[in-house]
């Protein structure tokens, strides 16, 4: 036999403390009561009493009495046999109460049980449901499922507590695994970056020295031919170069880094003069723990994929200007504990569906790219504790911010 539920057996037990208690109680008052009438009552000791008393007033009328001794005894004849009939009467209705005390003890019983088992019920619904729906949970929590949405089932506020709870540790939990996958396919990514990287540093040595001799051995026939040559290698090297970044994280010691000063520098080294550039500096932004050169290196990267969105733009309508706008504030949003850096473009923006994959490596949409810039941004952005964020508006541009803790905060 299979064992009974949660709310079958907390229904048993709640309806087993209301009723037992009830029915004990009903049982002894009905009794007691039962026992207790006939005693009260006292028809029997009436009885003898007037019997006793019959016989002491005949044998008081045989002797000589004074007309007021008479009266006397006549009146206490008279009180007896009162007191007589009242006894019986009594006695009468008591006989006859005890069925129906013990019929209303019956009732009131019943009434009892079907009250308690009523109230049981509802307790047991209130209690079992909750705890039922908040077993299911944990159920999909374990099996990394979302917890159902919608209005909360009736219990106890201590249940609505327990649900957001809940709900928050089911966010955290997710949170976790994302990052967690996230991580590992970061952690593929950069270990096939390293192989790629180390597979064609290895013959472009060897290819640039080549080239090199070529240039300075070849007839001028030949010239074109080595000019290509060139280039291409030279494509090659930076495309090594870009896997080598990528498949390492931020290395050497940290230090204080003046973001508003890197700003300046790396958007004027980065930024062509054909596009206009425009660096905002808010007063007193905090300094950031990190790495100097790879912080630079991942604006250095957005910079660039805005002077190509802004360049891509212009060709497609020349009349729109090509402009970047560089931000440094303190982040607002975290009481002013970290600092943010923003890039916005004057470009075309990016398509709602691929803006969620900008930051995915060897994802490109320009020729001969990649994919690698927004990702080595991203990942050096994680590495210093801070988190990356892109809006885009079809027709009017780009923002990539990146938010930094502060010197000292989430080191």
């Amino acid at each position: 036999m299979s064992r009974a539920g949660f709310r079958t057996r907390l229904f048993f037990i709640l309806t087993l403390f209301a009723t037992l208690p009830s029915i004990v109680l009903t049982l002894a008052w009905g009794g007691t009561f039962t026992r207790a009438i006939p005693l009260v009552s006292g028809s029997s000791a009436w009885e003898r009493a007037a019997a006793t008393g019959g016989k002491a007033i005949a044998a008081a009328e045989q002797a000589q009495l004074s007309d007021r001794d008479r009266a006397a005894l006549r009146a206490h004849e008279i009180e007896l046999q009162e007191s007589l009939t009242q006894a019986r009467r009594f006695g009468f209705i008591a006989q006859r109460a005890v069925p129906v005390i013990a019929l209303v003890a019956v009732v009131g019983m019943g009434v009892l049980i079907v009250v308690s088992s009523r109230v049981a019920g509802h307790l047991s619904r209130q209690l079992s449901r909750p705890i039922d729906e908040l077993v299911g949970w944990t159920d999909l929590l374990g099996r990394g499922e979302e917890l159902p949405e919608g209005p909360p089932r009736k219990g106890a506020p201590e249940f609505a507590v327990l649900r957001s709870r809940m709900r928050a540790m089911a966010r955290e939990l997710h949170d976790a695994r994302v990052r967690e996958i996230e991580a590992e396919r970061l952690r593929a990514f950069r270990e096939s970056a390293r192989q790629v990287a180390h597979e064609l540093k290895n013959p472009l040595t060897p290819i640039r020295f080549a080239v090199a001799r070529l240039r300075r051995e070849a007839p001028p026939s030949l010239a074109d031919v080595v000019d290509v040559l060139d280039v291409e290698s030279h494509r090659l090297e930076e495309m090594a170069r870009s896997f080598s970044q990528f498949g390492r994280l931020p290395e050497g010691p940290a230090a204080d880094v003046d973001l508003a000063e890197l700003a300046r520098y790396t958007t004027r080294v980065s930024v062509p003069p054909d596009v206009d550039a425009d660096v905002r500096v808010e007063d007193d932004v905090p300094m950031v723990r990190g790495h100097h050169d790879a912080l630079a290196r991942a604006l250095a990267n957005v910079l660039l994929n805005a002077v190509d969105a802004c360049r891509a733009c212009r060709a497609d309508r020349p009349e729109r200007p090509a402009r970047i706008g560089v931000t440094v504030a303190r982040d607002r949003r975290n009481g002013g504990g970290g600092v943010v850096i923003a890039v916005r473009d004057s470009g075309c923006g990016i398509a709602p569906d691929q803006l969620a994959h900008i930051w995915d490596p060897y994802v490109t949409h320009k020729p001969g790219g990649t994919g690698l810039g927004l990702a080595i941004a991203r990942q050096t952005v994680l590495a210093h504790n801070g988190t990356v964020h892109a809006t885009s508006t079809l027709g009017e541009g780009t923002e990539i911010r990146f938010t930094l803790p502060a010197a000292g905060i989430g080191a």
